[in-house]
């Protein structure tokens, strides 16, 4: 037999498959809708949060002063000697040992409260 092999018989009838109009009139957006609901649920519950989460950490980092108590990501805990663009110097209790730890590297800064705790 002379003729197209089968394969394109199979190809033409999946094309016509997939570029065929859709038939369900105005239901489109149902299939769309549980898209769309699963993305706002993963905004406010996952992007949002995240989204505070930084600025807050950002904005703690642009009040950070000498004399704070700071902890790194690394869990050192000191005080802030001095301040430069991107890098913190840390006084290290008990030796008084002075390190110098980048400013994205703090976690977190005692307050007053978290201090009269401690001591």
């Amino acid at each position: 037999m002379i003729g197209p092999p089968r394969e394109s018989h199979t190809m033409q009838a999946l094309c016509v498959l997939i570029f065929q109009a859709p038939q369900g009139g105005g239901w489109g957006w149902l299939q769309i809708a549980p898209l769309v609901f699963i993305f706002l649920i993963f905004y406010f519950l996952l992007i949002l949060p995240q989204q505070r989460r930084q600025k807050q950490w950002k904005s703690m980092l642009g009040n950070l002063k000498t004399g704070d108590r700071v902890t790194t990501s690394g869990g050192i805990r000191g005080t802030i000697v001095a301040l430069r663009d991107d890098n913190i110097h840390l006084r290290v209790q008990p030796d008084n040992v002075r390190l110098e730890v980048a400013r994205s590297s703090i976690v977190s800064v005692a307050t007053g409260e978290e201090l009269a705790k401690s001591q």
